[in-house]
């Protein structure tokens, strides 16, 4: 089977290259091809000798996730399905924006954590998602939004860091809050970041890469020693009880652990704050009480929140929180001292807002079937 370049790093690629007696320069230039030129085909990389191009004929392929289909909202949010095999698909939404372009990535098929509010937790969980199927999400959504003919809403002049020039690219940040928990999927996750960072390839900065995590502590301490990037934190409760309830990986790491982890990420971070992530559910985790335990809890933690009311999907159980419960609980944290945002709701007509991602799932983990078989006995 030939070898997908998309799984490659840059330091991956030159070990490759080296096995096959090519020189570490050539890997560079096929690196910049793929994911800045965002060239597939390796006859139209001109500037590289005759004979390694047919040798990456016949030894290599550039091949991203299919696009099964692509809609656009009325607010201009895009999203794909992108086909991953055996009747799975995965999700990857963008949100452009005056200032900038993100992009919202999958890094699993499912997910196996079961948040209750989350449609992608329902769907059960079937595999990881490989490098290439992570930044391939990135090397479409990039390339075929720049090369699209009206690209008003989407040019956006941001660094080209490390070349110091101005660049009008379409993406400018990415978040990993697609489908699944990107921790839980670390070691391909970090090479996609890296390529994602890379100069030769997208340079995007570390201030504009987001991870979300429901909080796998021990995963978090790694990702903060091998590629510290901004952190969110999906928080949703303000004490252990809710929270084992909605977030059920809190069983396992509980408030304590999870904020004493935050605390370590910031000595690595390229941002002096967590964001954390709180999705309001209508009489569930949205009473005033609610704000004040959630003060008393990040107290020795720099960060600010990130208020998300609840996007309804079908048999979902809750409901969107009244916009009064929204901004009385929203004033409790600000008159703390604490900074809040309210995100506001994109592409929900399309289902690509936040909790609606669900994609195709051959689950593997029984849950679907067992919730199923609950709903009908």
């Amino acid at each position: 089977m030939p070898q997908n370049l998309l799984d490659f790093d840059l330091e991956g690629l030159t070990a490759w290259f080296a096995e096959l007696g090519e020189k570490p320069f050539r890997a560079r230039q096929v690196f910049h091809w793929v994911h800045q030129a965002g060239v597939a085909d390796f006859a139209q990389m001109t500037d590289i000798a005759k004979s390694l191009r047919e040798k990456l004929q016949q030894l290599a392929v550039v091949a991203p996730p299919a696009v099964s289909y692509a809609h656009t909202s009325t607010d201009g949010t895009r999203k794909w399905l992108f086909d991953v095999g055996v009747a799975n698909g995965i999700e990857t939404v963008f949100i452009p924006e005056a200032d900038r372009g993100t992009l919202c990535v999958s890094s699993q098929v499912g997910c196996a954590l079961e948040c209750t509010f989350c449609s992608t937790g329902r769907q059960g969980f079937n595999r990881n998602l490989t490098v290439a199927e992570i930044i391939g999400q990135l090397w479409v959504a990039h390339h075929s939004l720049k090369t699209e003919p009206n690209r008003t809403a989407l040019n956006h002049s941001v660094p080209n860091h490390g070349a110091g020039e101005i660049s009008d690219r379409p993406v400018t940040n990415v978040v990993m809050m697609g489908m699944g928990e990107p921790l839980a999927n670390l070691e391909n996750v970090v090479t996609a970041l890296g390529i994602m960072l890379d100069d030769h390839a997208y340079g995007l900065s570390r201030r504009r890469v987001t991870v979300s995590t429901s909080g796998l502590v021990p995963a978090m301490d790694r990702l903060a020693e091998r590629c510290p990037v901004a952190l969110a934190v999906s928080l949703h409760a303000p004490n252990d009880a809710l929270r084992d309830q909605i977030v059920p990986i809190n069983k396992k790491y509980p408030l304590r652990e999870l904020m004493a982890a935050c605390r370590r990420y910031l000595v690595h971070a390229p941002r002096d704050f967590i964001t954390f992530e709180y999705v309001m559910l209508a009489g569930v985790n949205d009473a005033p009480e609610h704000a004040r335990q959630l003060i008393e809890l990040v107290r020795e933690v720099p960060c600010k929140f990130n208020l998300i009311p609840f996007n309804p999907f079908p048999d979902s159980g809750y409901e969107k929180p009244r916009a009064e419960a929204m901004r009385v609980f929203r004033e409790i944290l600000q008159d703390a001292g604490l900074v809040v945002t309210t995100r506001k709701t994109r592409g929900d007509d399309i289902d690509a807002a936040c909790g609606q991602l669900a994609g195709k799932v051959a689950d593997k983990s029984g849950r679907v079937m067992k919730r199923m078989h609950k709903e009908t006995a």
